[in-house]
């Protein structure tokens, strides 16, 4: 199915608060937009233009959240062979012109945070180095030139 949704069980536990926040802050601008309807002319009533446009934009994640929600799909690390790259795996990198290491966990794009270690399979990178084994030396096209990349280290 095209739009699943790889999640780490820490991803989909996240995603689950997010929604619940946002349910309440739905609930909150329901009250507010109530409240300012009570006030008489909305044309000019700045409190219920503003609760109005945050209630589309809480409206949208919402939505946005359920289809991933709808179709998540857990990385079962059981499933997934663990000697090469691949969603849920964690592996760590040598850059081999600078002589960089680096160590990034595969993980699906909602996930995806760079800064704290964790790669998009979708990123250059991630498709580059997908199905790759430890050991391996692999060339992969990223925006910022052609780099290579020794696998040090798969790990789940």
């Amino acid at each position: 199915m095209a739009n699943e949704t790889y999640l780490t069980r820490e991803g989909f536990e996240k995603l689950r608060r997010e929604m619940a926040s946002l349910q309440k802050e739905k609930q909150e601008l329901s009250k507010m937009i109530g409240e300012a309807r009570e006030q008489g002319d909305l044309r000019e009533n700045a409190g219920y233009q503003y609760a109005k446009d945050k209630q589309a934009e809480v409206m949208r994640r919402i939505i946005d959240l359920e289809q991933k929600l709808k179709n998540v799909r857990l990385i079962e690390e059981t499933k997934i062979a663990k000697d090469e790259i691949r969603i849920g795996a964690t592996a760590t990198l040598k850059e081999l012109s600078s002589g960089s290491e680096f160590k990034y966990m595969f993980v699906g794009q909602e996930e995806s945070d760079p800064s704290h270690g964790k790669l998009s399979v979708h990123s250059p990178l991630g498709e580059g180095l997908l199905g790759h084994k430890k050991g391996e030396t692999v060339a992969v096209d990223l925006p910022a030139g052609r780099k290579e990349f020794k696998i040090l280290n798969i790990e789940r």
